[in-house]
């Protein structure tokens, strides 16, 4: 008598795209949560690259993770997979021009007034930042539309404690308080340029560097700052409200 085989269970179906309603449900409810800002950059085949990102995230301590999440259609993913290291950039509450300039469209991020130099492995790093990490990638996990990358901390400075800059509701704002040294009742940090965060054309937090050829050093040009559309971002800076400016305080 032949041997009874059980069926094969179905294969698992994709998930459906999220509806319209749900997405921008998200949108709105990370709009209200505010993430810190860094830079990350890398050596591209044409020179140096960088964006803005508030996705960055401690992920463990041993081993010294961090993750990050990256727009699946930026135009920075083939220099993301070609690339071994990353450099994080945490960045203070008087570098929000710095953070504009990473996130506008087009622009060429490393040209002046833009402070770098080149580490002894290769990457490009921010002079002016008090914190940074240098990171080996580690994993590359396509996650719905966008890729998760996870790597590994070998090598970090924090140079000084300075208050951190905070994306939050469309602009850019910091804590205030004795902690920071930032006196409360002042503006933590001045609106960004054209009266807020504004939305643009290009690469921003999780993208490229430019609209062709992720490299912020190849011929790459743009006279504003601000977060990406949404096709190159990561969730913290699109789901941004353009022309409103954001200053956070203790309480908020």
């Amino acid at each position: 008598m032949p041997k009874h085989v059980p069926p094969r269970p179905a294969p698992p179906r994709p998930a459906p795209p999220a509806a319209p309603a749900a997405a921008a449900a998200l949108r709105l409810a990370f709009r209200r949560h505010a993430a810190g800002v860094t830079i990350v950059t890398m050596t591209g085949p044409a020179g140096p690259v960088g964006f803005t990102a508030t996705s960055v995230a401690s992920l463990s301590q041993s081993p010294p993770l961090v993750s990050l999440s990256l727009s699946a259609s930026s135009s920075i993913v083939p220099t993301l997979h070609a690339a071994d290291t990353l450099v994080v950039h945490l960045l203070s509450h008087g570098q929000h021009d710095l953070a504009a300039r990473f996130a506008a469209p087009g622009a060429d991020r490393f040209a002046a007034p833009t402070r770098w130099r080149q580490l002894g492995t290769g990457e490009p790093l921010l002079m002016d930042a008090a914190v940074w990490l240098r990171c080996r990638i580690r994993e590359r996990i396509l996650a719905g539309d966008h890729w998760l990358i996870v790597a590994e901390v070998v090598e970090s400075r924090a140079e000084r404690s300075v208050a951190p800059l905070v994306y939050h509701d469309g602009g850019y704002g910091t804590f205030v308080g004795p902690a920071t040294g930032v006196p409360a009742g002042e503006p933590a940090t001045p609106p960004a340029p054209g009266g807020g965060v504004r939305s643009g054309d290009g690469d921003g937090d999780g993208s490229g560097s430019g609209n062709g050829s992720g490299s912020g050093s190849a011929g790459n040009r743009s006279s504003g700052g601000g977060p990406p559309t949404p096709g190159e971002g990561d969730l913290g800076i699109r789901a941004s409200r353009p022309g409103h400016p954001t200053s956070a305080k203790n309480g908020r």
